[in-house]
């Protein structure tokens, strides 16, 4: 039983990771840059620690700076989009952290 719960698991997983690449395609597309490729893993992860160390608001404002800094920092020749996505997500994650630690009582 476990087994096939896991497999179904795994099964739905797929099927949101494809509707989400699917979805990014489009969106991608739309605004004008269909080359686009999303780390979904990254974006996402990314989120879910800004909405669980902030509040779940924060999770698109904080995907949409980092995409934005990367952005700026592509288009003034500063990095290459791999270079600046990482640079920004890593920075994101790095706040996420630090507001994580501070709601913590200190010990």
């Amino acid at each position: 039983m476990s087994t096939e719960n896991n497999q179904s698991t795994d099964e739905q997983r797929a099927q949101e990771d494809e509707a989400l690449r699917v979805w990014c395609k489009k969106v991608a597309e739309a605004a004008g840059v269909p080359d686009l490729e999303v780390d979904l893993k990254t974006v996402l992860g990314l989120a879910g620690r800004a909405a669980h160390a902030v509040m779940r608001p924060a999770a698109p404002l904080t995907t949409f700076i980092v995409g934005y800094a990367a952005g700026v920092a592509v288009g003034s020749g500063k990095a290459s989009p791999a270079d600046a996505f990482t640079a920004a997500a890593d920075a994101g994650f790095q706040l996420s952290r630090d507001a994580m630690n501070s709601a913590k009582p200190n010990e």
